[in-house]
């Protein structure tokens, strides 16, 4: 599988183990404190030839996608789900893509989504009230696995609304996602 964009990544280990699944090229944020230097960089690939974010599945990943976004708008994003980036080793809680299976990160890598400038939505706050995903008991276990569902990553209630519109989801496919949430919900 080859990939035409970059990939950006937290560090050598998460260009070693993509480098495994796919033919690509990478560009190393190396940590959370991405610099002029590293967004210059990124914001020319981007020009050239396309970028997709691929940063770990934890709250240092998820800070870099939103600096990167911020500094060079438009750019694709690709996620992982925190189990399939965990450490194999019981002991060790490591979280990132260097622990993600090969097959895994060609799935992620497949279904990329591109940010798109906020524009109108189908899906309302109250749609994400009346499917329980704000302020119910299991509003975060139903974020969690719409995000899995949409490959759009875990997101927390304040942020869910713009994930949706950010991602382009429609409320057909927002429906069609729920519905299977709560068909899985009454199977269990």
């Amino acid at each position: 599988m080859k990939i035409k964009e970059m990939i950006v990544v937290e560090g050598r280990d998460d260009t070693t183990r993509i480098q495994l699944a796919v033919d690509a090229d990478t560009i190393e944020t190396n940590g959370s404190a991405v610099n002029k230097a590293t967004l210059d960089k990124i914001r020319h690939a981007k020009e050239k030839r396309g970028v997709i974010v691929f940063t770990d599945p934890d709250y240092p990943g998820e800070r870099i996608r939103h600096l990167i976004n911020q500094a060079v708008p438009g750019c694709k994003h690709a996620f992982l789900r925190r189990d399939q980036a965990k450490a194999k080793h019981s002991r060790s809680k490591s979280l990132g893509i260097e622990h993600a299976s090969v097959e895994d990160i060609q799935k992620a890598l497949a279904d990329v989504y591109e940010l798109a400038d906020f524009s109108d939505s189908d899906i309302t706050k109250e749609n994400l009230i009346d499917y329980g995903l704000i302020g119910g008991k299991k509003a975060a276990d139903r974020r969690k696995r719409l995000g899995e569902l949409l490959h759009i990553g875990h997101t927390n209630g304040k942020q869910l609304l713009k994930r949706l519109t950010q991602f382009q989801i429609s409320r057909e496919q927002f429906d069609a996602a729920m519905k299977a949430i709560e068909q899985e919900e009454q199977n269990d």
